[in-house]
């Protein structure tokens, strides 16, 4: 017969078990498999993201299919006539995803006192198929208050994902919270070719006003910088935007977290096995 006091410690440590949040088992979905740029443990090598981004610069993407927000059709060369900034994200990123999107918008609403409101598009692309679907991205640009006439965010076919993000050179890389990606906005001329990469927490109106300065004025578009300073401005999932300081720090309130679940689950398998061990002694010492 089951002790009750063992019957409490498994009911304890079920209910528990059962509060862990449903993304900690993430790994589960068919989504893992389309995943770009993994290294070792399932990360994100941001040398090889690096790489990636850098060597997009030059290229133009194919002229994919996606759905606007209203489950319009669209190309992406539908864009061409003006230079056109592109960023990825997905609609349940609850940190860096919304706040790298304000911070863009940011950079964006000063750009167009700078330049005025019909010299650049804006497109951000719902790379997590089949959630980020018209319905989600809506509802994620209502969210972060964005409504500019000239920026889109579209849902492209699940098949194209893959190959879309390649074309950009954008990584990513699925977690058991979500996704590891960089954060990058690609900016493309007026034929389509991207000119110039920005990483990371540069999501200024000078990062990216100087290209698009560049691109208006028909000049050349220069080398963003070295290698090494670029690297230090690829981030990953568990960063988050700073607004005071401007900048994206390492979250390690996700890992103490659980951590401390952890920690719970153990203690209660200490307390009952403890339980059970000092029942079966006091059993043993009356029936001696």
């Amino acid at each position: 017969m089951i002790q009750p006091w063992l019957s409490r410690g498994v009911m304890v440590l079920l209910l528990v078990v059962w509060s862990i949040p449903t993304q900690a088992i993430a790994t589960a979905s068919p989504r893992i498999a389309s995943g770009l740029g993994a290294g070792a443990g399932n990360r994100l090598d941001q040398e090889a993201a690096l790489a990636a981004s850098r060597g997009a610069i030059g290229h133009a993407p194919s002229d994919y299919q996606l759905r606007d927000r209203q489950e319009r059709i669209v190309k992406l060369s539908v864009y061409r006539g003006k230079p056109l900034l592109v960023n990825f994200i997905y609609t349940g990123c609850f940190r860096v995803c919304p706040n790298s999107s304000r911070a863009l918008h940011s950079a964006i609403i000063a750009m167009r006192d700078r330049f005025g409101s019909d010299q650049f598009n804006i497109v951000s692309i719902g790379f997590d198929q089949p959630t980020d679907s018209p319905q989600a991205l809506r509802s994620f640009s209502a969210q972060q208050r964005i409504d500019d006439r000239n920026w889109e965010f579209l849902s492209p076919r699940r098949d194209d994902v893959a190959a879309l993000a390649r074309d950009f050179g954008f990584r990513y890389v699925p977690t058991p919270l979500g996704f590891d990606h960089t954060l990058q906005v690609s900016i493309l001329d007026r034929d389509g070719v991207i000119r110039r990469q920005v990483l990371g927490d540069t999501f200024s109106a000078d990062s990216l006003g100087e290209p698009l300065r560049q691109m208006i004025a028909g000049q050349p578009v220069g080398d963003a910088g070295s290698w090494s300073d670029l690297l230090d401005r690829v981030r990953i999932l568990c960063s988050v935007y700073d607004p005071e300081t401007g900048r994206y720090r390492i979250d390690y309130d996700i890992y103490f977290e659980i951590a401390g679940g952890a920690t719970f689950i153990f203690a209660m398998l200490w307390f009952a096995l403890s339980e059970w061990f000092a029942q079966r002694a006091t059993r043993r010492a009356v029936a001696g």
